[in-house]
């Protein structure tokens, strides 16, 4: 099934990987977006930077592919990397289904599935200078 995924360092803009998984014969887009919140357990955060495996964009494919093949839906799916700050998108993820209930299903299942699979790793920079890595 053909899938849309991408890596990259560059903004993300919601609006194409939307169109991917649209057709005539959906009813539904579920489209998450992972935005760069200002705290983490209390703690002011100023920002996060990702760093991505080589082969990190295969890994979403995978999983998107996945997804894809568990549901037969059309999903999308793109990750940024870099140097982000608040309010910047890490993560869309976007399923179109007949309805709404299988899109959920299937997008919850995509960011699921990519947080626990793909090879990327976040430091988070603390308002009081300190930075660290979150989930290693």
């Amino acid at each position: 099934m053909d899938v849309y995924a991408l890596v990259t360092d560059e903004p993300l803009d919601v609006t194409p990987i939307e169109e991917f998984v649209q057709d005539s014969a959906n009813g539904a887009v579920v489209t998450f977006s992972g935005v760069i919140r200002n705290n983490d357990d209390g703690r002011a955060v100023s920002g996060l930077d990702y760093e991505a495996h080589p082969e990190a964009q295969r890994f979403l494919e995978e999983c998107c592919q996945i997804v894809a093949a568990e549901s037969g839906l059309r999903v999308a799916a793109a990750h940024r990397t870099g140097e982000l700050t608040v309010g910047d998108i890490a993560l869309v993820a976007s399923v179109a289904a007949p309805h709404r209930a299988e899109a959920f299903t299937a997008c919850a299942r995509l960011v699921d599935l990519l947080k626990l699979t793909v090879p990327l790793w976040k430091r988070q920079h603390l308002s009081e200078g300190v930075a660290e890595w979150v989930g290693l």
